[in-house]
């Protein structure tokens, strides 16, 4: 099954994710920060992040960037609340960066996880 790590500091979220991607049966790693999921990032089980942008000790942004060097072909979704900017130009920076997908915070849970079905879908097509 394809691997998905959750990067989210809200761990109620982070949950709520894990447990819908388990029902779906993806095998899910998660993270409760940026410097976390980089340091255990592991490339080979891991074919899609979702990751929030604001976050305690490196945001995603960075966690973006590095894994994109980390494993180019990785699928990545980015979330925000967008903290007192708002989130539009947390998740246009992480577009621009090269997140495949993003998301503003509150989103739809089915909405996410039909996303990432669809990314990973296209994914093992080719």
């Amino acid at each position: 099954m394809p691997g998905v790590l959750i990067v989210e500091d809200d761990k109620e979220l982070r949950e709520m994710l894990k447990m819908s991607l388990l029902r779906r049966n993806f095998t899910v790693l998660e993270a409760e920060n940026g410097k976390a999921a980089i340091m255990h990032f592991k490339p080979l089980i891991t074919d899609l992040v979702v990751t929030d942008l604001i976050m305690p000790e490196e945001d995603g942004l960075k966690v973006v960037i590095k894994l994109r060097e980390l494993k180019p072909s990785i699928k990545i979704i980015a979330i925000s609340g967008g903290g007192k900017v708002g989130p539009g130009s947390y998740l246009n920076l992480a577009k621009a960066l090269g997140a495949d997908a993003i998301y503003s915070k509150p989103f739809s849970i089915n909405d996410l996880i039909a996303k990432i079905e669809q990314l990973l879908d296209n994914e093992h097509l080719n």
